[in-house]
């Protein structure tokens, strides 16, 4: 999925939409982006030094799990609810292509728990385990 086709799936829009491609692998999404490097994020993180914040890395991994419900959402907004275990192993740099890597492992009424990783080259840069809950728009 392009995209196009990520925004008719997820309420996000530039400059939060921080996604280029989703490709669905059975009960995985693996998203990609490519840091630019202008990002609204980079500015003053850090001057001279730019890396990706940590927070922009879960969001990308949260919108990456949120692809895996296209099917079950019904124009319901996906809501953080927890994020636990979350591990920042390496700095992400402009110039490089983050790949995420999402499972559902299980959910309860609106809740949904998820696993994630984060990969920039060879690099793994970000472990977590996360929730959210899809609520009325």
């Amino acid at each position: 999925m392009d995209r196009e086709e990520l925004k008719n799936i997820l309420p996000h829009r530039e400059p939060m939409l921080l996604l280029d491609e989703v490709v669905l692998d059975g009960e995985c999404a693996r998203g990609f982006y490519k840091v630019r490097g202008d990002e609204f994020f980079l500015q003053g993180h850090f001057p001279g030094h730019p890396i990706v914040p940590g927070v922009i890395l879960c969001e990308m991994l949260a919108q990456s799990a949120c692809v895996l419900l296209k099917d079950s959402a019904n124009g319901q907004l996906p809501l953080y609810t927890g994020l636990d275990h979350v591990r920042f192993k390496a700095p992400v740099f402009p110039g490089d292509t983050v790949q995420t890597t999402c499972r559902i492992v299980r959910s309860k009424g609106p809740f949904y728990f998820a696993k994630g990783e984060i990969h920039a080259a060879d690099r793994l840069c970000v472990t977590a385990d996360f929730s959210f809950a899809l609520k009325e728009g």
